[in-house]
């Protein structure tokens, strides 16, 4: 029976990707056959999964989803030999009120799938201390089963045997010590780590890290830790398709799609017509839907207003026929964008958003919210979870609200949405419908 990990760690920055590729490809190498998964909102990292255990890797979320749909989710990666799960920052880091089932953290990921959390630790600048650290994780929640750490950023011999020392006195189980490399680190960018198909090096990078894992970490002690899935119910939630044959635009200025969503779509039998508005395609004219999806509009913007074919064409077709667009989407629908040198852009101008990058500023969290109108598929009323994450400063948003649109606490944000005629915006990904 598949027995599934959760990779975790006490913050972000502590190494937990790279050691999460390094293993997914190590057990494959050793003929095993991996699932990747990411815990909590995120794009980036499960391409990353993808790349290194040659599998698809899905988002399960505990705020935004009930235990039915992460079930079901597990459930349909089919059986595999070990489940590695990524958690997101710190271990027992989320919000402070809980959604479907949780708070979004890794820990109560693990509270609710029964998976032990081995803890990325970075030992960089301490040594004994870092037992303190693993002793008060795992002491920290009842129902969270942190089995043990693997060190990383070890600088010297003498280094890991102090942290080893410090672990011994404190009775944490240790597997493995990894050495510090800079070779071994991911670039970043605003939203995080550069997309996988952005590093043609990417492969012999993740080689290095599967050696380097293999050669310093007790692969079969951590292959025993791994558990069985937490008996739960399987009745997923759906989310409708917006139409039966969905123009989706997919490039690198359009990459931020859900697996899990597309997956529903399928499933309700719609079917799904690929474009690229960054080589000025246009959508499928037998589309009755178009869906642009997040990404990075804003480094591609005088392209993309230099791209007349997908510019007139969006027009057309946004006369007919339902556009959505979320977040880079969403701004790509608006008038203009201005980039980060303070040079505006022309956009499809199916909607009055004007936004910029010129002075940043970040807007990060859960949203909940509830439709002021029929749009994704979803009729007026419809309670939608989702998440928001961009650096965007919003100049202008003229059209009508499409949501009211609350943070995690309850409280009300600004970042509504558009809607005008066919077409309507959100800056907020959907995750799911809210049933909680």
């Amino acid at each position: 029976m598949t027995g599934g990990l959760i990779i975790s760690a006490p913050a972000s920055g502590t190494g937990k990707t790279t050691v999460t590729l390094g293993l997914a490809r190590a057990f494959v190498n050793a003929g095993r056959r991996v699932q990747c998964f990411k815990s909590g909102p995120d794009y980036i990292d499960p391409a990353f999964h993808a790349a290194a255990s040659r599998r698809r890797s899905v988002n399960l979320d505990t705020w935004a989803m009930g235990p039915a749909q992460i079930a079901d989710l597990i459930g349909q990666a089919g059986q595999n030999d070990l489940i590695l799960a990524e958690g997101s920052m710190g271990l027992f880091d989320g919000v402070a009120i809980p959604g479907e089932a949780g708070n979004g953290s890794s820990a109560d990921l693990s509270a609710l799938t029964g998976w032990p959390v081995v803890v990325v630790l970075d030992c960089a600048g301490q040594a004994q201390t870092a037992a303190a650290v693993a002793r008060g994780l795992i002491g920290f929640r009842a129902g969270v089963d942190v089995a043990g750490v693997i060190l990383n950023r070890i600088a010297s011999p003498r280094h890991e045997a102090l942290v080893r020392h410090g672990m011994d006195e404190a009775g944490v189980r240790v597997f493995g010590a990894l050495p510090r490399l800079k070779s071994l680190s991911l670039p970043e960018r605003h939203l995080g780590l550069v997309q996988a198909q952005e590093l043609p090096e990417l492969e012999s990078f993740i080689a290095e890290a599967a050696e380097v894992i293999a050669s310093h970490v007790d692969l079969h002690g951590l292959a025993a830790l791994a558990r069985p899935l937490a008996e739960m119910a399987r009745l997923a939630p759906q989310v409708p398709p917006p139409g039966q044959r969905i123009a989706l635009a997919k490039d690198a200025a359009f990459s931020f799609t859900y697996p899990h969503l597309v997956d529903q779509w399928l499933a309700a039998g719609a079917s799904i017509l690929p474009f690229s508005p960054l080589a000025d395609e246009a959508p499928d004219d037998s589309a009755d839907a178009c869906w642009l999806p997040g990404g990075y509009p804003e480094l591609h913007a005088g392209l993309l207003a230099s791209n007349d074919r997908f510019r007139v064409a969006m027009q057309r077709f946004a006369q007919t026929r339902p556009v959505h667009g979320e977040c880079g989407g969403y701004m790509a629908m608006g008038a203009g964008l201005v980039d980060a040198k303070g040079q505006r852009h022309q956009m499809l101008g199916l909607l009055g958003l004007e936004t910029s990058f010129e002075k940043r500023r970040m807007h990060l969290g859960y949203r909940l919210a509830n439709l002021r109108a029929d749009a994704l598929g979803f009729a007026a009323g419809a309670r939608l979870r989702g998440h928001e994450f961009h650096y965007a400063t919003i100049l202008a948003q003229p059209d009508l609200p499409l949501a009211d649109v609350v943070d995690a606490t309850g409280s009300s944000v600004a970042e509504t949405g558009s809607r005008r005629d066919q077409a309507s915006g959100t800056f907020f990904h959907l995750i799911a419908k809210a049933q909680a």
